[in-house]
């Protein structure tokens, strides 16, 4: 049953905060884009302001599934896979589709979350957290973003910025 009710991510910290009533309860590394904020269909860039989990797609698949297009393959990453496919933005496990909130900023037009297909992924664990790599999305260890999925409700809002999590060390976590 989903307990979060806010997502925060931190640009800065390269952190995904979730609180439950104003209590944070979750904190993960993340890796947001390498050519850093920016809203611009095919800038590359993680984007900015009040967003919400328009869709959220995987549930029940294995760790690791390759998802294309939203949907999986029949794959599960491995490094021998990896192998045969260099250079993939590898979308693994689950995604957690975002939809911008603020028409002009991140939604509508030239700046659309949605229509840029931001998501919350799985990424090989190869890869390193805490460093921004991506190519617009928010990538998170696949056993975080299994644990994380069931907990976010279908239009929990996300708040993506560069400022550090206001909350970061207040309360406990659970």
């Amino acid at each position: 049953m989903p307990d979060l009710d806010y997502l925060h991510i931190s640009l800065a910290d390269q952190r995904l905060y979730g609180f439950t009533r104003g209590a944070l309860r979750v904190r993960l590394e993340v890796s947001t884009a390498r050519n850093g904020a920016g809203e611009l269909n095919g800038s590359g860039c993680t984007p900015r302001g009040l967003h919400q989990v328009r869709a959220k797609i995987g549930a029940g698949l294995p760790q690791g599934a390759v998802l294309r297009s939203r949907r999986w393959t029949g794959e599960v990453w491995s490094l021998k896979l990896h192998e045969q496919f260099p250079g993939r933005d590898w979308i693994l496990s689950r995604i957690l589709w975002l939809s911008g909130c603020e028409p002009g900023v991140n939604r509508l037009g030239k700046v659309d979350t949605f229509r840029r297909y931001i998501y919350l992924h799985g990424t090989p664990d190869t890869e390193p957290m805490g460093i921004p790599l991506s190519h617009g999305c928010i990538r998170l260890r696949n056993s975080d973003l299994i644990a994380l999925f069931d907990r976010v409700p279908d239009h929990c809002a996300v708040r993506i910025d560069e400022s550090a999590c206001p909350h970061w060390g207040v309360l406990p976590l659970s």
